[in-house]
């Protein structure tokens, strides 16, 4: 690990090194700039990201987390309150950690079998945030019970956000999470719950817990409707029968909450590959944006060390999220193996150039065009390649099709 974040790093100082030098505007260039310090936060200073998950004794907290990590990771508490004294959990896995603040409901009367040191559910939460700041709370309510009474979580949720933004200067987000929705009627329904019925009762669900967390917060708090039933075999802690449900939903709305360190390891532990994908896609445009602005520039050759540091640099951070080890020569290698080599960014403008030739007034704006297709075109290779896992005759052919679909989309 140490290896890689050595490599990627000087990848990047290589690439500051090389824009520094070129001629391109000073605008394009602090874009670029700015782009690169923020792929520094999301790949090398990554962490383990903090949720804090409040809700009442079988809100489905546990299940949650182990339906997160797609294994077994927290005991769920069937009969009697688990968890008390408000401390934070890491939950450990070889893709990545994730700090859980997993309290005993707010409105229990019962003490929680683990021994707890404050004399109520507030005092354990506000005494675990003074110490570590959460990234974001999720609020769990049990879809049968939306209807009950909680107007005292709901202020004592209010009280911790305000010691949260008083203690961190931090405005934390709120997600509302409707938990267990596979309970409503009908029943036996499995996902993905299309019958009129089902989806009636998980919106009305829905609708109520965001009447109720309306005004928690200054902005509209987003709430997501989920299933996340696991049965583990007590021996091997296999999964033996589940019913999940929305998780990748939920994952992609924490992502996008979440601080850019803390968002790599999410994508990465959740093992969902719809979640490592819509990240992975939206670095991609960022990056083909860039590289677009770059080819576009008539400069000769200046623009080729920073297009090829860009289009590498994203291939790392596509082969980070699918949780592959991955090393510099790893990815020289994928370009190589596609039959375009590392030169890339080179290839692709000459091929603009030759282009312009025939139409001398749009020789910028066809380079400019072509290197952003191609760039997007080697995100979904390696998408194809890194997080499905496809061979690569696959990711070579979706280099193509994707190349020309984009070529076509920017000569209309």
């Amino acid at each position: 690990m140490q290896k890689q974040k050595l490599e990627f790093e000087s990848l990047l100082r290589n690439i500051l090194e090389s824009l520094g030098e070129s001629s391109l505007p000073d605008k394009l260039k602090k874009d670029i700039f700015k782009e690169l310090e923020e792929v520094r936060a999301f790949a090398l200073d990554s962490r383990a990201p903090r949720i804090a998950i409040v809700g009442r004794r079988g809100s489905g907290k546990s299940s949650l987390i182990n339906a997160i990590f797609n294994e077994y990771k927290a005991e769920t508490g069937d009969v009697k309150a688990q968890t008390g004294r408000g401390k934070w959990h890491t939950y450990e896995s070889e893709l990545g950690n994730l700090e859980i603040l997993d309290t005993r409901g707010l409105g229990e009367s019962d003490l929680p079998e683990e021994e707890t040191e404050a004399v109520t559910p507030l005092e354990e939460l506000e005494k675990a945030v003074v110490n570590k700041c959460p990234d974001v709370i999720l609020f769990l309510s049990k879809a049968k019970e939306v209807g009950a009474r909680i107007d005292e979580d709901i202020a004592q949720v209010k009280e911790l956000i305000n010691v949260i933004k008083e203690v961190h200067n931090y405005d934390i987000p709120i997600v509302g999470v409707v938990t267990q929705v596979d309970e409503l009627n009908p029943k036996k329904e499995e996902p993905p719950f299309t019958s009129e019925l089902k989806r009636k009762n998980i919106q009305e669900a829905v609708d109520e817990l965001a009447r109720k967390l309306k005004g928690i917060t200054l902005y509209d708090v987003k709430v997501i409707p989920t299933a996340a039933y696991m049965m583990f075999d007590e021996n091997t802690k296999e999964v033996i029968e589940e019913t999940v449900w929305n998780i990748d939903v939920l994952l992609d709305y924490l992502i996008e909450q979440l601080p850019n360190d803390a968002q790599l390891q999410l994508a990465k532990l959740s093992k969902m590959k719809s979640v490592q994908k819509k990240l992975a896609r939206k670095y991609g445009r960022r990056f083909a944006t860039l590289s677009g602005g770059v080819g576009a520039v008539p400069i000769p050759i200046a623009d080729l060390p920073v297009i090829t540091g860009i289009q590498t640099t994203m291939i790392i951070l596509i082969a980070a999220i699918s949780g592959r080890k991955i090393q510099k020569d790893t990815v020289i290698e994928f370009i190589t193996a596609l039959g375009i080599n590392i030169g890339v960014g080179f290839a692709l403008r000459e091929v603009a150039r030759q282009l312009g030739k025939l139409i001398p007034a749009a020789g910028s704006a066809i380079s400019g065009g072509v290197a952003s297709a191609g760039t997007y075109a080697l995100c979904e290779s390696a998408i194809a390649y890194f997080i499905d896992n496809l061979g690569m005759d696959q990711a070579k052919k979706q280099f193509d099709t994707e190349f020309e679909k984009r070529n076509n989309e920017s000569d209309k």
